[in-house]
């Protein structure tokens, strides 16, 4: 089972539709997956479920998000399977919470006292693997697809430092490039501090913690408005710039110089604006690849629904084949 984090400093890029889109195109293609939000703002799981499922999980207070399976490790009472909400055969779903940013808290002082070598510590900063792995487990998932938000707190730090892969949405625009930076610093620095305190982990830790070697594998150019296939030349401005900033503060690489995103062996995707198709993929709840006629999609649209399936499967295929490059990479290491 591989996890795969999909994280920006910056707000807006599209990184929760990207899961939700790579998420679907993967169980498309027949590999069984399941969809985090761990993301307070809940926006992965509303684009999933319908109005009716969503009021009846929240309003009636049905113990199903993955503030659920926290509480119970917190309190010191024992852990309840989370709930995976079942999309289709080879899809599932963990359910975010708004409330979850109540335990960013918990997390700080856990992360702290884990320099004490606390159990208790320890345990709470490897909450997200262990509630993430015994999940994959059960429903036999091959991949995990995790959501965060866009912020540098404690939840993402958690997260981060369990995870196998990091991929970055981006835009193509001066905010985006400084949250490339921010984000590759902080990685970086979460990843020695989390080192620090696996050499003071107890011996009698009777849970697996996080390995602490995720691989940021590249990010996807997020929305671009194209001419013949090809960006214009306003979004070109930023996003030539893009390689040699992951390369230098994500990658600590300082002697590439790539001149265009096009050539960048870390750009995994340009990814189109599908623009009038993601109103209706809301309304519909699924991905605009798989849009009918009866949702909406007739005429120049049906041409852009088809377009969009090349498109994903193209970016999920992409995604896959950095994953498996970077396993076999690590093995041979």
């Amino acid at each position: 089972m591989k996890t795969i984090t999909f994280f920006n400093n910056k707000g807006g890029v599209g990184k929760t539709t990207t899961v939700y889109h790579v998420s679907w195109m993967l169980s498309e293609l027949g590999i069984k997956t399941i969809a985090i939000d761990l993301d307070p703002q809940s926006n992965l799981t509303s684009m999933f479920l319908t109005d009716e499922r969503l009021e009846e999980i929240y309003e009636k207070e049905t113990p199903t998000t993955i503030l659920d399976a926290i509480n119970p490790i917190v309190n010191g009472d024992p852990a309840i399977p989370v709930h995976i909400e079942e999309i289709n055969d080879d899809l599932g779903l963990i359910l975010g919470n708004l409330a979850l940013s109540t335990f960013e808290d918990t997390l700080s002082d856990a992360w702290l006292k884990c320099l004490n070598g606390e159990i208790y510590s320890f345990r709470i900063t490897s909450i997200f693997k262990t509630i993430i792995d015994e999940a994959a487990k059960r429903f036999n998932a091959e991949i995990v697809l995790i959501d965060v938000g866009p912020n540098l707190g404690a939840i993402n730090r958690a997260v981060t430092i369990g995870s196998d892969y990091i991929i970055m949405p981006v835009a193509s625009d001066l905010f985006s490039l400084q949250g490339i930076k921010n984000l590759g610093t902080t990685l970086n620095r979460w990843k020695r501090q989390w080192q620090q305190r696996v050499a003071l982990k107890p011996s009698n830790l009777n849970i697996a913690i996080p390995t602490n070697k995720v691989n940021p594998v590249g990010y996807i150019v997020m929305q671009y408005s194209a001419k013949e296939s090809r960006p214009v030349k306003s979004y070109l401005k930023w996003a030539n710039r893009i390689p040699n900033i992951f390369n230098e503060y994500v990658l600590n690489i300082l002697d590439i110089n790539i001149s265009s995103v096009d050539s960048d062996p870390n750009c995994i995707a340009l990814l189109k604006h599908f623009r009038s198709l993601a109103p209706m993929s809301m309304e519909a709840h699924k991905p605009i690849f798989l849009l009918k006629p009866s949702d909406g999609a007739i005429g120049a649209h049906a041409y852009a629904v088809q377009n969009s399936f090349t498109e994903f499967k193209k970016l999920t295929q992409s995604i896959l084949k950095k994953i498996t490059f970077r396993s076999q990479k690590s093995k041979s290491a």
